[in-house]
């Protein structure tokens, strides 16, 4: 509101726009306000002293309330004329996988920029954009918003609403349509078909034909998606509530093997195919922990969306029957190396990552004491987490599962007593996973000098 009138009364428009106002019509709370102005990003500077300017692609006002910020965008001017050269590059740069072949594509990065634009606006040989900020009026622009449902204009002037392409009858319909040709705004953005899923799984809207006809045709424009953006994004529909609707669409439309090219490949191998049924469960278990209120973590989703590509890649290097840690720790790097190249995952998320897979052999051994240091792991609840879940898809023994679960509800002296009174193991049997090498201490040669 701060925002608002103080855009008004330096004689400026100011509009509460896109999915706040479509929630606010459906009576949700919305999680986030963004503003639409014409005024430049540096007038609103001017305005607000706890303003940032922010973006490349996206001149944008970030106006910072504590741990809050108010997203000001200025009203930008129509798209240009869609490219004449902008043809489907898919046919001959995709292989039977689906997977990219990056040396049989063009140089999709090298810009172009649109006539009369100058340095403002410029598009890459798919069409999409890689740079905008030509500004315009209000009217031009909600044809650059994307869902008629987050066209709207909310204006603080009359407190009226602002409907210029029907949107209001898609919130009320509970409808998804993309604002202009379909195909054209995707390869604008194609960000926006992940978008579609996302509101799609988060809203119980329904995706109108049009607009969900392009989707499986273009599913490739996302291989040239910078990976980081990827990241976030894969956050919105992973780790928001709604993660397990989110799978399905993205697998309905062929999305999903963009994203994951590896754990796609080896969901269509039966040794791996259980892990299809575990991302599954973990996603429907995480969404439970969101509904309930209970901390999540990247971490934890990123090791059950690349569990089953890591096993794939140790089951190809191992030696023998019984892989070790060394294997499966190359296998994670390996797996992890190839993925930052279509979403790229933090060091501070993928090193913990590794480490709660690198556990999972570990809670085979349940003899001794040195198995009880397990327990004071840093990682241990997410890897023990990560333990129930391959028990209910059946390819770890649940009887190991309840065991690590009763004991953490005994006091320490009857832990001690337990792993002192159990013999020592056989390596388990299971999907994979290595086992912990043991190795001979070597004696020391020599010693103290006898006298």
């Amino acid at each position: 509101m701060k925002v608002l009138y103080r855009l008004k009364d330096a004689g400026y428009q100011g509009f509460l726009v896109g999915g706040a106002v479509r929630d606010l019509l459906l009576g949700i709370t919305p999680k986030d306000f963004d503003v639409a102005t014409n005024a430049l990003p540096e007038e609103v500077r001017r305005l607000f002293r706890n303003c940032r300017l922010i973006g490349r692609r996206f001149r944008l006002a970030h106006v910072h309330f504590g741990n809050e910020i108010i997203e000001v965008a200025t009203f930008r001017a129509a798209a240009a004329p869609e490219r004449e050269d902008a043809e489907d590059v898919e046919p001959d740069s995709v292989n039977e996988g689906g997977v990219t072949d990056p040396a049989a594509e063009p140089d999709v990065e090298a810009e172009f920029t649109a006539p009369n634009d100058s340095e403002h606006r410029a598009f890459d040989q798919r069409g999409r954009i890689l740079r905008d900020n030509i500004y315009g009026t209000i009217e031009e622009d909600v044809w650059r918003r994307d869902f008629a449902a987050n066209g709207l204009y909310y204006n603080i002037e009359d407190f009226s609403i602002w409907d210029f392409v029907d949107g209001v009858s898609d919130v009320r319909a509970r409808r998804l349509k993309l604002i202009g040709d379909p195909e054209t705004r995707y390869r604008e953005d194609p960000v926006r078909m992940l978008r579609a899923v996302r509101f799609a799984a988060k809203l119980d809207f329904s995706i109108a034909p049009e607009t969900e006809a392009p989707i499986s045709k273009l599913a490739y424009l996302l291989d040239g998606v910078p990976p980081a953006r990827l990241f976030d994004e894969c956050l919105k529909l992973f780790l928001s509530g709604f993660g397990a609707k989110s799978y399905r669409l993205l697998k309905q439309y062929g999305l999903f093997e963009h994203l994951f090219p590896l754990s796609a490949a080896a969901f269509t191998l039966p040794p791996y195919a259980y892990a299809q049924d575990m991302l599954e469960r973990g996603l429907i278990n995480t969404d439970e922990r969101i509904a309930a209120g209970k901390p999540v973590t990247p971490t934890f989703l990123f090791a059950v969306l690349l569990w089953s590509a890591v096993l794939r890649e140790l089951n190809e290097r191992q030696a023998g029957p019984t892989p070790d840690l060394a294997q499966l720790m190359q296998a994670c790097d390996t797996v992890l190396r190839a993925q930052q190249s279509r979403v790229a995952i933090p060091r501070r998320f993928a090193i913990p990552m590794r480490e709660l897979l690198m556990l999972q052999p570990r809670f085979n051994r349940r003899s001794g004491i040195k198995s009880l240091s397990l327990l004071q792991h840093p990682r241990f609840r997410a890897a023990y987490d990560f333990l129930l879940l391959r028990a209910q898809v059946g390819v770890a023994d649940p009887e190991l599962a309840k065991w690590w679960t009763d004991i953490q509800l005994l006091p320490q002296e009857e832990r001690v007593a337990l792993v002192q009174a159990r013999p020592a193991e056989q390596a388990a049997e299971g999907d994979g996973a290595a086992t912990p090498s043991r190795r001979r201490r070597r004696r020391r040669r020599g010693g103290a000098a006898r006298t």
